[in-house]
């Protein structure tokens, strides 16, 4: 395959356990070629990305904690360029904004943006004819189990959510947490619907809730990656569906998908659903 018709990918937040997985995939893509990488812990500032993903041999490419850059070597290349961004909450809506306005196509695992910055990137992506990817969660399994639950919801009137995660999970409840509620309450009924008057004895134990009655509850732990679990009940059952991740790996399928739909894309697109 010709050089020119590789995919230029930057890397945004490198170091991190999600971006060395990144580079991993990328850097072993036959279509992809990596071209930058960004993070902003100066422990591995100038360190080569190979290197510190673990990789067997070094890719030559030192990581830099300047963004903007970086963006601008992904726009050297004949090929429309892509930013990957697992970065923090507060920072990927500037991240984001900042590649569009470089011609470069974000693909975002980074969870924590407001439903208006999320209508405000939307917006600006539209006018800039740029394709936009935000994806809470790239595995293909949990995708399933947002749609087995959609078609439970048609046969269960109460459901309740559990995610848990990492201690080092920035944000509560996680993105895949309120994706799933958005379509479950897209389903045109309000759940649990209660019989009595609850009382909380210590505030938030019954979780968040979300749209239609829907409750998100979130559990924080070391030793835990990513699970989730949807529980519907009703009288004399309980349908219970979960996904558990055990290895980051699981989710460089779904992003390499995403690199390359999101070069076909005009617009931003919400869940990695919408790519199947």
């Amino acid at each position: 395959m010709a050089n020119q018709a590789l995919i230029p990918v930057v890397v945004n937040g490198a170091a991190g356990k999600m971006g060395r997985e990144v580079i991993k995939a990328v850097s072993q893509a036959s279509d992809m070629t990596l071209v930058g990488a960004v993070d902003h812990n100066p422990e591995y500032n100038g360190k080569d990305v190979g290197e510190v993903a673990g990789l067997s041999e070094p890719l030559e490419i030192p990581i830099t904690d300047q963004l903007e850059p970086t963006l601008v070597l992904a726009t050297q290349e004949r090929q429309l360029g892509v930013m990957v961004d697992f970065t923090h909450p507060s920072t990927v809506y500037d991240n984001i904004r900042a590649a569009i306005a470089y011609g470069i196509r974000p693909v975002v695992g980074t969870t924590g943006l407001s439903v208006a910055q999320i209508q405000d990137l939307a917006e600006f992506a539209d006018k800039a004819s740029t394709g936009c990817l935000l994806v809470p969660n790239f595995s293909i399994g949990m995708v399933l189990l947002q749609e087995a639950a959609v078609r439970a919801s048609q046969y269960f009137d109460h459901v309740e959510i559990i995610e848990l995660h990492h201690n080092q999970k920035a944000d509560a409840p996680s993105g895949t947490a309120i994706q799933t509620a958005q379509m479950l309450a897209e389903m045109g009924k309000t759940y649990n619907r209660t019989t009595v008057e609850e009382t909380e004895k210590l505030p938030g134990a019954r979780g968040s809730v979300a749209d239609e009655g829907i409750r998100i509850h979130s559990v924080r732990l070391p030793g835990l990656i990513a699970h989730q679990e949807v529980i519907f009940g009703a009288p004399g059952q309980i349908y219970t569906l979960r996904h558990d991740t055990s290895d980051r790996a699981c989710y460089m399928p779904g992003v390499l998908l995403a690199i390359r739909k999101v070069l076909q894309l005009k617009s931003l697109v919400y869940g990695l659903e919408k790519l199947l």
